[in-house]
């Protein structure tokens, strides 16, 4: 169901889990469900060869599934959707780093990041965000990288209280800790 643009916001998938634990496919899945104009809003900064190679496997899962690519690793309020469509935003976890140690800093980019979805849900009938599990290692990082995983925390469980449902993804399995399955 599209929402009207008369300021409802569309409905908000949050999909959570370790490296290489599916989550990406499962959202993927999700987006695909809902159907639509589907929307690839890609975060990834490419700065060396192994990014190229995350990017192009990524690009490889999604092909033939319709989705159009948007390129935005940074100021998701700038991004443009078509109305009622459904996006996938991949993925939180690299457009939080990229606010946090780009330009503007972080100061303010948890709330950037936030105005940002708030939007795209305020354009697309669907929001489905892809974010990592990072929190649960026990090391010690250094300062920058502590505030930036304490941000990432704070964003996640505040996404989460917003979303319709949240799935975390253990050892391939989905695990749906709110809301009903898409």
């Amino acid at each position: 169901m599209c929402p009207s643009r008369n300021g409802e916001r569309g409905d908000l998938t949050l999909v959570s889990g370790g490296a290489a634990s599916g989550k990406s496919e499962l959202a993927e899945g999700i987006a695909t469900g809902f159907g639509g104009v589907l929307v690839y809003l890609a975060t990834m900064e490419v700065w060396d060869e192994e990014d190229r190679r995350r990017v192009d496997r990524h690009r490889t899962l999604r092909a033939g599934k319709g989705f159009v690519t948007v390129e935005r690793p940074r100021d998701l309020s700038g991004a443009e959707v078509p109305e009622g469509s459904t996006v996938l935003l991949e993925c939180l976890s690299n457009l939080t780093a990229n606010e946090c140690f780009g330009p503007e800093g972080f100061d303010g980019a948890a709330e950037r990041i936030l105005t940002g979805v708030d939007r795209l849900r305020r354009q697309a009938a669907h929001v489905v965000i892809v974010t990592n599990e990072l929190f649960s290692d026990g090391l010690d990082y250094p300062e920058e990288t502590a505030r930036y995983l304490s941000m990432l925390a704070g964003l996640n469980c505040r996404l989460a209280r917003q979303a319709d449902r949240v799935v975390e993804v253990v050892c391939g399995l989905p695990v749906l800790w709110k809301g009903e399955k898409a």
